[in-house]
């Protein structure tokens, strides 16, 4: 009987090594990889000369359907995705409206997903004072998590979780085996420095970097660990911004904690010295830093310190980031840069990561440490998601090439290495050669 599929010499990269293989696929599902496999397929694909990457798994997106479709949506949001070579994302609570904090929220998330999306995907549910009480309604529905602010979450519906909240809410969160992750800074540092400028150059961005210093997010990653430590919850730091957020983390490992962290590829791109050019596009919370955190970010990478990289893709509208910085959204959008950065270290001070820690940052270990079964890594029983890479490649990236919403990326002008040929979902392809081709019937990911 003839395979679906069947890809042949193609260099196939895994968390574990790099190696000359063909992969064989049949019913959406990868049943073999080895040198050389032989009898027929209804499809066979030569990729000499490419590599074949698991396919990319974003753990941090904010796709804001339903409800702020405007701000993105799920199918431009999941076509980018694809085109970076991404075949499943994690979608947070906010910023879609209502964000997801009960049962209703979730169905109506879900229905739109299963709709129009071109990539599996999870849902995060949201951890607020509103949403105690229904955090078991939303696990038992299959949310990834629980995604909980320490601070002010820029969205009115989605309140921040003070101590008692966050720390109620690991209890539940606990007793489901569910992480909990957080967006960690000091809600009353952050807002008490933000008043003190709030008079100030409205225009600049030094204001907004000021209020939100490095120890407001270390202050918030000590104290959330120290609540789990005490509730034995699994606890997620999201997107550190600096080496003494990951250390903290490690110390916490050390103690034999359950404590995980991402970074993101704003952080290991630009610093503090890019804003005066990207302006708004730039924006985000925590904010970029100095060069010197940025190498200390490398470091942790290539030290497997950090468990994964993720985009926190938050858009928004043009007129959001336009005009004065103080005013404008927080947010980057670069759901589709992730594996690209990683590929292009920005600084002569940084080397590049071996490939396979890029295969183990971008899937394999977002998929075992958020006990997603069946995707991640390139072995047989595992779904078909593959990427097929040109690394002999480099590319400028142009705005025309994005295919999210609104094409406000600080990426745009960069030079990257490796270009996206071919992302396949449960061995469909969904994107070729620039453009969208065809959509999986995505599903909901659920954790083990």
């Amino acid at each position: 009987m003839a395979l679906d599929l069947i890809i042949r010499n193609g260099q196939v990269v895994t968390a574990r090594d790099v190696s000359t293989a063909s992969v064989a696929i049949e019913g959406g599902r990868i049943v073999e990889v080895a040198p050389e496999i032989y009898g027929a397929a209804r499809e066979e694909l030569d990729a000499a000369g490419l590599h074949v990457f698991p396919g990319l798994i974003d753990p941090h997106v904010h796709f804001n359907e339903p409800g702020r479709t405007e701000w993105e949506g799920i199918a431009t949001g999941s076509a980018a995705l694809a085109a970076g070579g991404g075949t499943c994302f994690f979608d947070m609570p906010l910023n879609s409206s209502p964000p997801v904090l009960d049962g209703e929220s979730f169905d109506a998330k879900l229905d739109a997903a299963r709709q129009k999306s071109f990539a599996d995907f999870g849902l995060w549910g949201g951890l607020t004072p509103d949403s105690l009480g229904r955090m078991e309604e939303l696990a038992d529905r299959g949310v990834i998590g629980f995604k909980a602010f320490m601070c002010d979450s820029g969205v009115d519906e989605f309140a921040w979780a003070d101590d008692y909240t966050l720390y109620r809410g690991m209890v539940i969160a606990q007793s489901r085996d569910l992480v909990v992750a957080v967006h960690a800074e000091n809600q009353a540092l952050t807002q008490g420095l933000a008043n003190e400028v709030s008079h100030g150059r409205p225009e600049s961005w030094f204001p907004f970097v000021y209020s939100r210093p490095i120890i407001a997010e270390i202050e918030a990653i000590q104290r959330a660990i120290l609540l789990a430590e005490e509730t034995g919850c699994r606890l997620h730091i999201v997107h550190v911004s600096c080496g003494l957020g990951v250390d903290l983390v490690l110390d916490a490992r050390r103690r034999g904690l359950p404590v995980t962290c991402e970074t993101c590829p704003h952080y290991l791109t630009f610093t503090i010295s890019d804003l005066e050019a990207l302006g708004a596009l730039g924006k985000c919370a925590p904010p970029l830093r100095w060069a010197r955190d940025r190498l200390a970010l490398w470091s942790h990478l290539a030290a497997g310190s950090i468990d994964f990289v993720a985009s926190d893709h938050s858009p928004c509208p043009p007129q959001l980031k336009a005009g004065e910085f103080a005013h404008a959204w927080g947010g980057i959008a670069g759901v589709q840069s992730t594996r690209a950065a990683l590929l292009t270290p920005r600084s002569e001070e940084i080397a590049p990561l071996p490939l396979p820690s890029i295969a183990a940052l971008t899937a394999a270990n977002v998929a075992a440490l958020l006990k997603v079964p069946g995707k991640g890594d390139i072995r047989a029983g595992n779904d078909a998601d593959l990427c097929l890479i040109d690394l002999n490649l480099g590319f400028e990236l142009r705005e025309q090439d994005l295919l999210d919403r609104h094409k406000l990326s600080p990426y745009v002008g960069q030079m990257f290495r490796g270009v996206v040929r071919r992302t396949l979902v449960r061995g469909m392809t969904v994107f070729q050669d620039g453009k969208i081709v065809g959509n999986p019937a995505a599903r909901l990911v659920r954790p083990a």
